[in-house]
């Protein structure tokens, strides 16, 4: 009878054991896939509106940046908006990382008014006006009121 009881002790442990452990490696495989979605930068090419080189190249000098996860960029002829998406970890030195990226970016493009965000709603925002600007069904008229939006909300921030 004890030899029984300590045969099911001994399997209820390994069960256990093994439960736990094939758990944390589920999480930690979810968390690797996670970081490499977001590292894509995704360029976008117009025709009609505005040329968004700058703010492409911007985007491919920003996410080199370990600590940076994700860039959004639109710019005009004069100015250029870009939002990152910081790490986790990194979101305690936010101000510190945006003042970074904004003086890089002044250095490489100094004709142009740059504004950095870090705020997650203005990636959003800028995500958004990226897309229209991907399918080309946004004409400039409507992308200068949207891009002023956007501008007049960092400034708010800031």
């Amino acid at each position: 009878m004890k030899d029984k009881i300590t045969l099911l002790k001994i399997f209820l442990l390994l069960l256990i054991t093994i439960g736990l452990s094939s758990g944390c490696i589920g999480n930690q495989n979810q968390f690797a896939n996670n970081n490499d979605d977001d590292a894509n930068v995704v360029k976008v090419h117009t025709s009609k509106p505005v040329d968004q080189s700058i703010a492409n190249q911007a985007k491919e000098k920003v996410i080199k940046e370990e600590e940076i996860s994700g860039v959004k960029a639109v710019n005009t002829d004069k100015e250029l908006l870009l939002a990152v998406k910081v790490d986790q970890f990194d979101r305690f030195r936010l101000k510190n990382i945006e003042k970074k990226v904004k003086s890089d970016l002044e250095k490489a493009y100094p004709d142009y008014k740059i504004l950095v965000s870090t705020d997650s709603k203005m990636y959003l925002e800028l995500e958004q006006l990226e897309e229209k600007l991907q399918k080309d069904k946004i004409k400039m008229k409507s992308l200068k009121k949207e891009f002023d939006k956007i501008k007049s909300l960092m400034k708010e921030k800031a």
